[in-house]
C-alpha cells in the first residue's frame, strides 16, 4: 500500500475519517497476512514509511503506525504518506533460557 491519505474531507468529520483510515489500514494488514507465504518463511513483516508527503516519508516501526497517524491528525495536516509493503521473513523460535529450563527440572523431582 503507497497511498496519500486525505484527513480533511468535506461533509466528514475529522475523527471519524481518522478512524476510517486506520481501519483501512488493518484491513489491508490483515489481508496481506492471510496470504500464503513462500517457502522457508513463516511470516509477514512490513517496511513502514510515513510523511506529509511521498518525498518526506522517513522510515517508522510497524508497531508506531497509528501513532503517527494520530499525530498528523492531532498537527491538523491537510494530508499524509503512508507506504506499508510486505515482505515475508523466516523468525527462528525463541529459545528457551538456561534458568526456565532448570526450575523445570527441580519440579520434575
Amino acid at each position: 500500500m503507497k497511498k496519500t491519505f486525505q484527513l480533511i474531507v468535506a461533509n466528514k468529520n475529522k475523527d471519524r475519517q481518522v478512524e476510517s483510515i486506520k481501519n483501512d489500514v488493518r484491513k489491508y494488514i490483515k489481508r496481506e497476512r492471510t496470504k500464503r507465504l513462500p517457502e522457508n518463511c513463516n511470516y509477514w513483516n512490513f517496511d513502514c514509511k510515513f510523511g506529509k508527503t511521498q518525498e518526506e516519508a522517513t522510515e517508522i516501526r510497524f508497531v508506531d503506525i497509528t501513532k503517527s497517524i494520530d499525530i498528523a491528525a492531532s498537527e491538523d495536516l491537510e494530508s499524509f504518506y503512508l507506504e506499508l509493503v510486505a515482505r515475508a521473513e523466516f523468525r527462528k523460535p525463541k529459545e528457551r533460557n538456561q534458568e526456565n529450563s532448570e526450575d523445570d527440572e527441580e519440579l520434575e523431582d
